[in-house]
Formats: structure tokens, C-alpha cells, sequence
């Protein structure tokens, strides 16, 4: 039943241009999508898991509208300096130095490796799907030297003694995003002695005091974190590309600098569609960071009593390009709202009937509409209420539309038991090899949900469905 679901009109605010478009692809059918993924450093925070989740409902919608997605969301390793200047501290050498390890490139790999899997386990208690890439940046060095080198031949690069540097004055639409230069004229990025002007931004960065460094034609030294996602980006998606999404804290320096070092060594427009969404912010109005008092993780809302989900839930109730703030108080709510979705559900029985077409519609208007989450989620709660649909197609409908929300609805068990932890990691992995009809694999994970105490039960519309077997 989910094939009743044709590509409708799809609207997506694009910062580059600034107004509502319609979504067109580059290719039909297709989508190549790229996000900025974390710098694994530290443990994400929900601020992080907010992108995460934008980039999970953008992603959904497409798939529900028909369009096949490529995926890719990069691991930041290396080069990532503090504030995202050109100068000051390497966000990953002050993890070696906070975790007391040796200062070598196969101790940061290790604290790297840690972080990326805790980022992956909180991705998936969100239910995030995965993306179809995961690059390193320590593991594209040479395709980072290969643009800069070209840069530097088209003189759109220069060398100093404290780096290799974009020039901006090079690329005219510098800064199309916007916030890129500041009201006194001088860059986010800051000024350096030797660079030509205040916005030019770092390609490569020599070795500081500690010695770390990968060699090349340039000297002993690091990547910017710029030119990272620009060789990752274009290697997996090709040099043009539909989709690049963000926080909106990645607009002025980061995102402006992959668009003109990107559109200057290419000569072609770099990406046609540009996606922010915003902060969470705690207290005072403050953005949540990785750094101070506000950081605060999943497992610190699982010690307040809040499931994954829940504070997924929450997200959806606000669209992706509204701030939200942060209480405990207002995602407790939103837990209750989530815990009644599911007792709701449970109660419609075990038969599926047909999706409700008049529901389906103003499902997709809401979605296609720059995902109207809150629009959708309340269309939800007018199903639950409306007598004139049986349970056997509210249930269908349900399902229909959790393949965009994402609330699991089909995972929960009679019991009511919440799935987290190693057993829903196999269920995405089997969901993942039933998607692109990998049988075998599909029925290695069963074999092993069913090691961890569950059968599951697949639907004809796609859901698994866990009962308790121990």
C-alpha cells in the first residue's frame, strides 16, 4: 500500500535564495543529499540530535514522495579548530589532552572511533535512519590536497607562513548565504597578519607545537575543516548536488566557505538546495554547546525518565527552522503526548486495513509543505478522535504516516515494551537488508532478535512487529 504515494509538489525553504522553492532534483527520481555530521570530540548533544533529526524527516519525506536518496553525513576527526576560526585550539586535540592521551594521530583516531560509535548508539535510539556513507575526514587527505593544489594553481589560493588560504576576493559571491562579513567589515573567520583580507579562510594549516600532522606537497600539517567537507561532499555525491543541510550556527563561515572553494575549483554551482535548522537554546537564550553547563546528552534525559523517542516527539512538535528552548518540563509533556500515541495504537488490534486517501493527502500537503511537522503531528490526533474510521485503517494510516515521524509505532510490543539498546540496532539493520531485499542478512538479524528474547513479525506494509518470546 505504500506505492499509493506518488511524487506530489515538494517545498523546501532554501537559505540560498532565502524563500520557499519547490524541490526539483538535479536528476529525476533521484536526490544526492549531504550533512554536516559531528566532530567526534565529545559526546552529542540534543542540540546535535536536532540536525540529525531534521536531516531524518527531510530524508523520510523524500523516500514517502517517491524519490530515490543517496546519503551521506561526514565524520569531522581532525582539523576542526575552536569556534570554527582559522587559528586557536584543535577541537580534537583538546579531547586527547582532556582524556590524557599521547599526542599521535593513532590516539586521535582512537578517541575518534569512541565518539563516532556513542553517536551512532544515540542515532539510533532516535531512530534515525542510516546514511547510505559515513567518510572520515583523517581518510581523505589527498582529496583535500588534490583541490587545494588546483586552487593554487588557478590563483584563487595563496601560501603564507602560517597557511594556505583562500582568497575571497577571488570568487565574487562570497558570503551568498549571507553573515559572512560583519557590520565593521571584518570576518568571523578573524584576522591573520599574512591573510590578504579578513574573510580569507584556511585551506591547510601547518603543524603547531605538538607535531601532529599528515604530510604533504605543502609541509607537514592539517586540512581546514572547510576544504574536509568539500572533498568529502563532492567524492560521494559529485561535484554538484542536490541537497546540504545544517545548523544555522554553519551558514556564515563554513557553509559560504564550501561554496566558493567548492564553485572555484568546479566552475559549476556546488548545491542547488541549502537547509538550516535552528538552535535549541537553554536558559537565557543561550545555544546549546558541547562546551559549559548546557550540555546535555540522551542519557541525561534517560535519567530524568525520558525515552529517546519522546524527545523525538518533542522535536516534531516545533518546524525545523524555529528555535526551540529547552525545559525538562515541556518535553515530560511531550512524553505523555508520545506515551498516549502508542496506548492509542495498541489499542486498534491486530488487523491492518487501507490507508484513509483524505488523510493521506492532507498528510503530504503538511510534509511537502517544509515539513510542516507540528501540522502533520496534529493531523495524527485528528485521526485518533475521528469515529468514522475504522481501526483497522486508522492503524494503516498510522503506519503510513510513522514512515515520516518515525515514533515507532510499529515496534511496540503488546507488553508495551519500549525497544532500545542492541535490539533495535538489529531491527534498523534487518529493516535496512528488507529495503534493498537482502533476505539472507534480514533473516541473520531475526535469528539474532530472537537470541535477545523477541520474535518479529513482518507486516504486508513493511513494519516489524516484536512480541515477547522469554
Amino acid at each position: 500500500m505504500w506505492l499509493e504515494v506518488k511524487m506530489k509538489k515538494f517545498f523546501l525553504f532554501n537559505t540560498l535564495g532565502k524563500r520557499k522553492q519547490e524541490f526539483k532534483p538535479i536528476k529525476k527520481g533521484e536526490v544526492s543529499m549531504y550533512s554536516c555530521g559531528p566532530t567526534v570530540y565529545n559526546f552529542l548533544h540534543i542540540g546535535n540530535l536536532r540536525a540529525y533529526t531534521f536531516a531524518d524527516v527531510l530524508k523520510r519525506v523524500l523516500i514517502y514522495n517517491g524519490y530515490k536518496v543517496k546519503h551521506v553525513m561526514n565524520i569531522t576527526d581532525i582539523g576542526h579548530i575552536v569556534a570554527d576560526a582559522d587559528i586557536g585550539e584543535d577541537k580534537m586535540v583538546n579531547a586527547l589532552m582532556r582524556e590524557k592521551k599521547p599526542m599521535t594521530l593513532a590516539a586521535m583516531k582512537e578517541v575518534a572511533n569512541t565518539y563516532y560509535e556513542k553517536s551512532r548508539e544515540d542515532m539510533q535510539k532516535m531512530n534515525i535512519l542510516p546514511a547510505d556513507d559515513y567518510p572520515f575526514a583523517s581518510e581523505h587527505i589527498k582529496d583535500d590536497i588534490a583541490i587545494i593544489e588546483a586552487l593554487l594553481k588557478k590563483g584563487t589560493a595563496y601560501k603564507t607562513a602560517s597557511g594556505i588560504y583562500f582568497d575571497t576576493k577571488k570568487f565574487p559571491n562570497y558570503g551568498v548565504l549571507g553573515g559572512a562579513i560583519a557590520d565593521n567589515g571584518h570576518s568571523r573567520i578573524g584576522i591573520v597578519g599574512e591573510k590578504r583580507h579578513p574573510e580569507d579562510f584556511v585551506l591547510w594549516k601547518p603543524a603547531d607545537e605538538t607535531g601532529l600532522g599528515y604530510d604533504s606537497p605543502f609541509g607537514k600539517g592539517f586540512p581546514g575543516w572547510h576544504i574536509e567537507c568539500s572533498a568529502m561532499s563532492m567524492k560521494y555525491l559529485g561535484v554538484s548536488f542536490d541537497i546540504h543541510t545544517g545548523g544555522i550556527d554553519l551558514i556564515p563561515v563554513h557553509h559560504n566557505n564550501e561554496i566558493a572553494q567548492s564553485e572555484s575549483y568546479t566552475g559549476k554551482q556546488f548545491v542547488r538546495y541549502w537547509l538550516h535548522n535552528a538552535f535549541i537554546t537553554i536558559g537565557d537564550d543561550e545555544k546549546m554547546a558541547k562546551s559549559g553547563e548546557n550540555f546535555i546528552t540522551l542519557h541525561t534525559l534517560g535519567e530524568n525518565g525520558i525515552h529517546s523517542l519522546a524527545y523525538r516527539y518533542w522535536l516534531l512538535t516545533a518546524r525545523y527552522s524555529t528555535r526551540m528552548d529547552y525545559s525538562l518540563e515541556a518535553i515530560s509533556a511531550a512524553q505523555v503526548a508520545y506515551e498516549r500515541l502508542h496506548e492509542c495504537f495498541r489499542k486498534l488490534g491486530d488487523e491492518i486495513g487501507v490507508i484513509n486517501s483524505s488523510y493521506q493527502k492532507k498528510f503530504l500537503e503538511a510534509i511537502n509543505d517544509d515539513l510542516d511537522t507540528p501540522k502533520a503531528l496534529a493531523l495524527v490526533w485528528e485521526l485518533v478522535k475521528d469515529v468514522k474510521i475504522s481501526d483497522e485503517d486508522k492503524k494503516a494510516t498510522f503506519l503510513d504516516f510513522d514512515r515520516v515521524l518515525g515514533l515507532m509505532l510499529g515496534h511496540v510490543t503488546k507488553e508495551k515494551v519500549m525497544v532500545t539498546g542492541e535490539v533495535q540496532k538489529l531491527l534498523d539493520l534487518r529493516q535496512k537488508a528488507r529495503v534493498i531485499k537482502d533476505w539472507t542478512k534480514a533473516d541473520e538479524f531475526r535469528k539474532e532478535i530472537e537470541k535477545h528474547g523477541f520474535a518479529v513479525k513482518d507486516g504486508n506494509d513493511g513494519t516489524q512487529t516484536l512480541t515477547k518470546t522469554q
